[in-house]
């Protein structure tokens, strides 16, 4: 059997140090992959010119997975999102975040272990019609929702919540105000929910899922959504769980799936060797769980839950007072 290549992304910032301590993971933990590395954000631009060179899309193309470190993309200049870009060149339409509680962090609440799925290529983020009048004075966006689309996530959600013996999926939207695209989502998530008779549907307006996961996170198993309240209900889970240097985010499509930290690329940080590699070391237990290696991400997720439950070298952000390499080490002992 050959060898399974990974496109690698380090990133931006702090992205080069904890990606390499992803890797020593995954190494440790007896995983025989060979890496593909290549450039795309801000260290792409200085090199090539380009936020995301043809050589990257080649590779990430050729070799299918992909796990990737924060990338920036300058603010206001014009360039386009270079997740949103990826997103839609590979048609990754699913965002998977899952948020676990882990004891030892310091999140306020525990027991929480939520799956947000997130449809990752249309609605408000289509980049639809975004227009400004010549004066200035109007702007204007379209979302566009398919019926194919919401189709393709809730499906998705539905089958993950019953590959992984989930008992509730809450279908989170806000058709009383946007009848048309939130409406046409709810109603097909509805007619998918039908034809999963195992598992329990329930349907949560999207300001009042706000509501309910800070008041009672509990009640939640998996959650789908639209883009852009996927994109804010996901880090508002992070929120749960200790923030988002707890958080992983896979995309995924029909052959082809990225695993990256969802966090920023702080650049305030970079090369002080402070930053927690949590995000990217779950990121890639989801990668070793999507290769269906789950005797591997177990044994990853076991090492990282104990160093942070007995606060053996952890991270500023984890109460302690150790940087990257610390506690990578720690983690590499456990394994």
């Amino acid at each position: 059997m050959s060898k399974q290549t990974i496109t690698v992304i380090k990133g931006d910032g702090i992205g080069p140090s904890i990606v390499e301590a992803a890797i020593e993971v995954l190494a440790k933990a007896g995983c025989d992959f060979d890496y593909e590395y290549v450039d795309a954000g801000l260290t792409a631009l200085e090199k090539t010119g380009e936020l995301l060179p043809q050589a990257t899309l080649d590779a990430i193309a050729r070799n299918k997975i992909t796990l990737k470190g924060p990338l920036t993309t300058p603010v206001g200049e014009g360039f386009t999102s270079i997740n949103v870009t990826l997103r839609k060149q590979f048609s990754l339409y699913a965002n998977v975040r899952p948020v676990i509680s882990f004891k030892g962090t310091k999140a306020r609440y525990e027991n929480i272990d939520i799956i947000t799925i997130r449809e990752n290529t249309e609605g408000m983020y289509s980049g639809h019609r975004q227009l400004l009048s010549e004066d200035g004075l109007v702007a204007e966006a379209s979302s566009i929702i398919t019926r194919e689309g919401a189709e393709r996530i809730a499906v998705f959600a539905f089958e993950t919540a019953r590959r992984e013996n989930r008992k509730k999926v809450t279908i989170v939207h806000k058709a009383n105000i946007l009848k048309s695209t939130s409406g046409l989502f709810l109603k097909t998530a509805r007619e998918v929910a039908a034809r999963y008779p195992d598992i329990e549907a329930q349907e949560m307006i999207v300001d009042n899922t706000c509501m309910q996961l800070v008041m009672n996170p509990q009640q939640f198993d998996v959650i789908v959504t639209t883009n852009l309240f996927g994109d804010i209900l996901s880090d508002l889970c992070a929120g749960l769980v200790g923030g988002l240097g707890m958080a992983p985010g896979a995309n995924i499509g029909k052959d082809c799936a990225i695993f990256e930290a969802v966090h920023g690329s702080a650049p305030d940080i970079a090369g002080k060797n402070l930053a927690n590699p949590s995000s990217v070391i779950l990121a890639s237990i989801q990668m070793l769980e999507y290769l269906q290696m789950q005797d591997k991400a177990e044994k990853i997720r076991a090492a990282l839950a104990d160093v942070i439950a007995s606060g053996d070298r952890t991270t500023r952000d984890l109460g302690g007072s150790f940087g990257t390499t610390d506690f990578t080490a720690a983690v590499l002992e456990r394994l």
